[in-house]
Parts: structure tokens; sequence; C-alpha cells
């Protein structure tokens, strides 16, 4: 049976082309306010309820775990998908708006060292309606609108890049949640040639790339993905995707100890960014278990962004949001999986327990 959420609207109209051309909108639309099953869709005939019953299925998470931050009030939603797999969602509070961070794929292939979202390796890779109830669930769940979109939590979103490219056009369109490309910023490790790839579709998204490090060596031995693409190689497509979209890229920068930390490290950083249009976003590293890295203390940060804004490229210090539940940059994981997912029924932990 067909993924009817992942249709886009004038794919479902095709569908449905033996029917009044405006039930496509009707169903397009109840799906995007979060029905569960097609009994739900009363403005519609029993016979077409039943119909789309054998011809198509709705994808619908249910929340295995949600825990909020006793610091700053961040959500983290541990969803339970049809298949029994599991990815986990942040909803951040914002000045300028609710803020939902998603994952994209089930696990990471991707293997960077200073991250939990890859311990494990890769599952399987979402669909575009299950990351479009990310979005949609986390909203309804915690009664609270979504402003803002990053792609930015399990999984690498150019890995999955067709079911990508699929829930932005779905999650922008004007009959459903009509969230703007603006409003939506997309994170990879760098995969150039996927940056090449979307350079073509020239949307309004804030492409965030995450580098790192400008050594290659440090870099590779931070982020396996640089063996492919190094440096260089990534930042050419960098500035070739500026060119295409006139959309300035942040580059992603974890402050590591005595790993990427340095004033020399921050010169040659501001060497390769120069003649680039370009921001940095400066990451105190978060703590992850398995992990021996540790984070830069606040002083190297400060100093190491003062050098940057001396070479002239501007930078900013991420504010962390949700490290009391693990729901910090680089944090994320297939948590509970074991325990909670294989479960029948789940029930919410509005609780702070330990992940």
């Amino acid at each position: 049976m067909k993924d009817i959420k992942s249709m886009s609207l004038a794919e479902l109209a095709q569908d449905l082309a033996d029917q009044p051309s405006f039930r496509a909108k009707q169903i397009f639309v109840w799906l995007q306010r979060g029905a569960r099953s097609f009994s739900e869709m009363t403005n519609l005939s029993k016979p077409l309820r039943e119909r789309l019953e054998r011809e198509y299925t709705i994808t619908a998470p249910i929340a295995a775990r949600k825990l909020q931050s006793a610091k700053d009030g961040t959500i983290k939603y541990l969803w339970r998908l049809a298949d029994g797999n599991c990815v986990e969602t942040v909803l951040m509070r914002y000045h300028h708006g609710n803020t939902v961070c998603i994952s994209s794929e089930v696990g990471c292939a991707m293997g960077c060292a200073f991250c939990a979202s890859t311990r494990g390796g890769l599952v399987r890779r979402l669909t575009a309606s299950e990351m479009l109830d990310e979005v949609l669930f986390t909203q309804i769940d915690s009664g609270e609108p979504i402003a803002n979109i990053v792609l930015m939590g399990i999984g690498e979103p150019l890995d999955n890049y067709d079911a990508v490219l699929r829930f932005l056009h779905m999650v922008n369109a004007k009959e459903g949640m009509n969230i703007g490309m603006r409003h939506i910023s997309l994170s990879t490790c760098g995969l150039a040639d996927k940056i090449d790839r979307l350079a073509q579709e020239n949307l309004q998204i804030t492409l965030s790339v995450s580098l790192h490090a400008a050594d290659n060596a440090v870099r590779s031995s931070l982020m396996p993905i640089n063996r492919k693409y190094d440096v260089e190689t990534l930042l050419a497509s960098c500035r070739n995707y500026f060119e295409k979209t006139g959309r300035r890229i942040t580059f992603e920068y974890a402050m590591i100890r005595g790993v990427n930390d340095s004033q020399v490290d921050a010169a040659l950083l501001a060497k390769k960014l120069g003649c680039m249009q370009a921001h940095v976003n400066l990451i105190p590293l978060n703590n992850v278990a398995e992990s021996p890295l540790k984070p830069s203390s606040s002083e190297t940060v400060r100093a190491f962004a003062q050098q940057l804004a001396q070479m002239h490229i501007p930078a900013t210090v991420r504010r962390s949001l949700g490290g009391d539940i693990d729901a910090a940059c680089g944090q994320l994981r297939r948590n509970y999986e074991e325990q909670v997912c294989a479960k029948e029924a789940f029930g919410f932990d509005r609780g702070l327990g330990s992940d």
C-alpha cells in the first residue's frame, strides 16, 4: 500500500482523478492536521474512506518517552515508528519562536567521533512522512506552534536526499504546515556531491556545514567523511552553493579541548573561510558517555571567537539547550529502543529520568 502522507497534493489529486477535484485537498489537510486514521475524515463519504483504507497507509508515531529540561524547558521526544524503530526529536524555545530539531534517519553511518547519534551505525532512512510526523506531532503534543525546523537530529540529511527534499516541499506547502523555507536549516557533515546537487534546487533554506576542523588530518580523525571529501573539496562545493543560491552558509565548529581549539586552529579556519560569505557557529562540545573528547574551556572559546573576529570572520557561540536530558547537539541517540520501543503499550514519562 502507498504511504499517503509522503505524497504531494498534486500526486494525491492524480491518484484520485476520478473524485471531485476538492477531495484531494480535503485529505491532504486532514493528514497535515495529524489525522491518524481515515475514519477521522468525516467530510469524506464512507465508500471513499473504505477505498483509502484498502489502498493507503497513514504514518503516525507513538511517543515512547518524553523528557523536559528543568533548566530551560526543552522537550525531547523518543518517537516509536511503525516498524518499532525509534528516533529522537527536540523542541527548543527561543525568543524568535519555537524550533524543532528533527532526525532524518534511524541511526547514522557517518561515524563522527564526538556524536552519540552514530553509535550503532545506520539502521534505515526515514520517509518524508516520518520526518513530517516529527514536526506535526511535536506541535500537537506540546500544544505550541512550531516556527522553525532544523534537520540536525539523528542521521545525515543529505544521505537521505530524496526523502528530505520531498519533506521540505511538503512542510512548506501552503495547504499544510506552511513553514517557510527561510525558517528551515539543514545540517550536513560534508557530503560535497550532495551539496552540489542541493545547490541546483535553489531552495531558500539555511545550509549548515559541520566543519569542526580546518586541518585535514584533524578533521579526518574526527569525521571519517573527510577522507572522501577533504576540506578543500568541501569548501569548493560550499562556494558553489553560495554562488548558485546567494544564501550564506553557517559552519558549525565543535570546540574540543586540545584538539581543534588553539589560536593556530582559529587562524587556519579564518584563512580557509576568508574569501567566503560565511558565519561560524562555535559549539562547546557536549559530553557523550562513550567519547573521551572534552569541551574547551569558556575562556578558550572566547579567545577563539575573538581571533576569528580579528580576521573578519563573523562568529557566535551557540547557546546549549537541553543538556540535562541529553538533548543538546551531538547527544541524540536511539535511547531505550530495547527497553521501551519493544513494548506494546507506551506512556509519557514527564520526569527527568536518566538516558
